[in-house]
């Protein structure tokens, strides 16, 4: 008699699971805006019964990453263009305040870590790998504000970050870019300088220039 218990599916693991990979799937721009989805989908293609699909779902739309009709229909959000200038204003502020505060622990192995990630963003643009552009541009981000160390205020980061995933593939795909981000240099080159006003001015320049030009 066989006596092993039988799988049992960990909801709370499952959920978290799901809830993980969808929101990288958003962040990163691999979902264009305006892509709709079923709970059921969301099931099958990650293997989990509706409870756990759902309550990763509700906590996406809680984050802006999904927003949900009154008739349960989920969708990837197609952003206005006064959202777009919101977020972008957002970014400008949360993240040139989190460059500012890292500045002061920019030792020489962050700036050269922050040059490796560099060259993968100009590897994604030759390759013309919009997904890999977001994540690697993202990564750049993310590597200097840790430094910051400021968790609540990267946090803020990541959830308009995860907004505009989707509109950061729309916007990708109209750059048509052919070279790294300019301002990606500048920032490093403040960084080097410990000139935080150049490494401001740099910043805001990198987190808005695209988003408006998107708007206009």
């Amino acid at each position: 008699m066989n006596l092993s218990p039988r799988p049992i599916e960990a909801t709370p693991l499952a959920h978290d699971r799901v809830y993980r990979r969808l929101r990288s799937k958003v962040m990163y721009g691999e979902l264009p805006p305006g892509q709709a989805l079923t709970l059921r989908g969301i099931g099958k293609e990650f293997e989990v019964s509706m409870t756990p699909a759902r309550e990763a779902v509700r906590r996406l739309v809680a984050e802006g990453a999904f927003t949900m009709s009154a008739s349960g229909r989920i969708t990837t959000p197609e952003l206005s263009n006064e959202r777009i200038e919101e977020l972008a204003a957002l970014r400008a502020l949360i993240e040139v305040e989190l460059a500012s505060r890292a500045l002061p622990r920019a030792h020489l192995a962050l700036i050269e870590r922050l040059q490796t990630i560099n060259n993968a963003v100009g590897e994604a643009v030759n390759q013309r790998d919009a997904v890999s552009y977001i994540r690697a541009n993202l990564e750049f981000h993310r590597t200097l504000y840790l430094r910051a160390q400021a968790p609540a205020m990267l946090a803020m980061a990541e959830t308009v970050w995860l907004q505009m995933g989707p509109t950061m593939r729309a916007l990708y795909g109209r750059l048509r870019r052919t070279e790294p981000p300019h301002f990606h240099r500048l920032i490093i080159a403040a960084l080097r300088a410990g000139d935080e006003p150049g490494l401001r001015l740099a910043l805001r320049s990198d987190v808005t220039q695209g988003l408006r030009m998107l708007a206009s």
